[in-house]
């Protein structure tokens, strides 16, 4: 059971990861991993096709992403399925329960690293962690890529935002995509040239979030290399289709002429 709760039972909708205790002829009994408490599949919330056999499906000591169905707290009864949960429901609440039980080992280091019980931590970063970034992995390995500051400026006190960054900077391995694109520049005005570096600084200039980079490079007149590095591909595409937009409109605005291409 995570020591991270906010509650003791888990909401009707929600996606929870499972562990696979016992399978019967009607079903599957399962410890929901972030609660610490039994729930059941029933054989009929498996799959929407016909079950013959409950383990082509499912095995005792397995991790299966499932959503909430019924809660019944006064009997202690927790209905789940696993038909409901797309494919894209269980990479991503995968994803986010691995990184939640990253987040908390590194709250574990400082906690004994500075002495702090976790259940202390867990109202003085946790909560302003998520509150201020989403999730507490996501300000952690913000912590690891862009330094102290990051934790100081939502209000963690300095011992702990030091400790957190150190912490972090030793477990998570901070990395970076990187996609490139050609924009094809021209201006026949008698100031062309300026024209044109205007708009390119216009658009390496555009707001972009922090820990990514824009990289604007001359290929062969009128083609101009854009590199955009980013943490995600998201991100960096994001940024890579506002660097193409900004820089064909400034052009046009100067009195010249844009595309961008992909690299």
């Amino acid at each position: 059971m995570s020591f991270i709760r906010r509650d003791e039972w888990p909401e009707v909708g929600e996606l929870v990861i499972a562990s696979v205790d016992r399978i019967m002829e009607y079903g599957v009994y399962v410890t929901l991993d972030e609660y610490g408490k039994e729930g059941f599949l029933h054989i009929s919330e498996i799959s929407s096709s016909w079950v013959k056999n409950i383990r082509d499906f499912v095995r005792e000591g397995e991790k299966v992403v499932l959503k909430v169905l019924r809660v019944d707290r006064e009997k202690g009864h927790i209905d789940l399925s696993l038909r409901r949960v797309t494919k894209r429901e269980k990479r991503e609440k995968m994803l986010l329960w691995k990184q939640s039980r990253r987040a908390e080992g590194l709250m574990r280091s400082v906690s004994q690293r500075l002495n702090i019980p976790l259940k202390d931590l867990y109202e003085k970063v946790w909560v302003p962690l998520e509150e201020a970034f989403g999730t507490a992995y996501e300000g952690l390995e913000r912590a690891a890529r862009e330094g102290v500051d990051v934790l100081l400026d939502i209000g963690l006190p300095r011992d702990l935002a030091e400790a957190l960054t150190e912490i972090a900077k030793e477990k998570i391995k901070v990395t970076s995509v990187k996609v490139k694109g050609i924009l094809n520049v021209s201006c026949v005005k008698p100031d062309g040239v300026l024209r044109i570096k205007k708009a390119l600084m216009e658009a390496k200039s555009i707001k972009a979030p922090r820990g990514s980079g824009i990289k604007i490079y001359v290929i062969s007149p009128p083609k101009y290399g854009v590199e955009v590095t980013a943490q995600d591909y998201k991100t960096a595409n994001q940024i890579m289709q506002r660097v193409a937009e900004t820089a064909v409109q400034e052009i046009k605005r100067l009195g010249g002429d844009g595309r961008f291409e992909r690299g």
